[in-house]
Order: C-alpha cells, then sequence, then structure tokens
C-alpha cells in the first residue's frame, strides 16, 4: 500500500497496489500491520456500506469521546467527494479540510483520524460506500457540523438544487456554532 500525505497531518490517501491480467484484478484492500506500520496503530471493530445515489451529501459527522471514532473509506462502486474537517479547538488546521475523490476505479481509500468531522457527495448516478470504524457507533455520541458552513468552504461538486439531504443533515450547526468539539491537546486515542 502506497501512503499518501495531505495537506492535514493524520489525514492520508492509501492506494494499494493492483495486480491486473486479462481475467480481472486483485489487491489487499487492508492488511492492520501493514497499516498500523505506516499510519497510525488502530484497531477497526465494525464495518459499515451504503449504498446512495447523485447529489445525496452525508455529513459532516463525528462520534464524541468515549466513542470517538477513526475511520477508514472507500468506494467498491461509482464515485464521491470524501471531505475530512479537522475540528481539534487549537489545531493549527483547525476549521480546514481535506477533500478526495474515491471511486470504484481508484481504489483509493481515505483515513480520517479522531477529532476530525466526516461527510461525502455521491458525483455518479450511485456509490456504493464502505467504511472502518475503530470504535462502535453509538448515537447518543453522535455530532455533526452544517455540511454547507460557508466558513469551511468546501466545494461538493454537486449544483446546489440537486443535493439531497437527511431531515438529521439539514440542521446541523455552523462549526463556530458548535456545542461541543475536539480539543487539539487531548490523545483521544489513549482512552
Amino acid at each position: 500500500m502506497n501512503i499518501l500525505e495531505t495537506s492535514i497531518p493524520g489525514v492520508v490517501i492509501a492506494e494499494p497496489r493492483i495486480f491486473g491480467d486479462e481475467r480481472g484484478y486483485f489487491f489487499e484492500s487492508y492488511s492492520e500491520r501493514d497499516f498500523n506500520g505506516a499510519v497510525r496503530p488502530v484497531h477497526f471493530v465494525q464495518d459499515n456500506e451504503s449504498r446512495s445515489t447523485y447529489g445525496v451529501v452525508r455529513g459532516l459527522h463525528f462520534q464524541k469521546p468515549p466513542f470517538a471514532q477513526s475511520k477508514l473509506v472507500r468506494v467498491i462502486k461509482g464515485k464521491v467527494l470524501d471531505v475530512a474537517v479537522d475540528i481539534r479547538r487549537g489545531s493549527p488546521t483547525f476549521g480546514q479540510h481535506v477533500a478526495v475523490e474515491l471511486s470504484g476505479d481508484n481504489h483509493r481509500q481515505l483515513f480520517i483520524p479522531r477529532g476530525f468531522a466526516h461527510g461525502f457527495a455521491v458525483l455518479s448516478e450511485e456509490a456504493v460506500f464502505q467504511y472502518k470504524c475503530d470504535s462502535f457507533y453509538s448515537p447518543e455520541s453522535e455530532g455533526a457540523i452544517a455540511w454547507d458552513d460557508p466558513d469551511l468552504g468546501i466545494d461538493w461538486k454537486v449544483p446546489a438544487d440537486k443535493v439531497v439531504l437527511s431531515g438529521k443533515d439539514r440542521c446541523h450547526s455552523r462549526l463556530r456554532d458548535a456545542q461541543w468539539l475536539f480539543d487539539y491537546g487531548t490523545d483521544y486515542y489513549s482512552e
């Protein structure tokens, strides 16, 4: 696996080595040993999958401690714009984001560490999205930031009149008004 740094330390793109021939292709999508050695020690405990149609925006979501989550996300069919936003107060990159196109063709994965909000927009007719989490889903620990917060400056690559949202994702607060955020000085992996 090839690890590519992004503009925010800790948020990385993982590119697998793909072996192809006339039969098709093979690649190792995840190895805990290799990932932990190249990125950081993480023990994933839950895999999730969603299917969405064009224009769906999911996010920007996170879980609060003690159920904070790292995610390793990928697309197996279609194409999305995947976004990670630094929501650690005091961080030199607070409020900044990384946006990466993930697709069933490029096989890229994005690692989103604890302390970040995450979301994606579907750019193809349909997308099947998979992600690994290192903490179990905890509904009482859910947090979110408005997907369209103008202070974040995210270009979701979907015209505003084509965006499809859940009822919950229509009413999240802006980052500046958030009731709860992570702290840059706290190690959320030692909890």
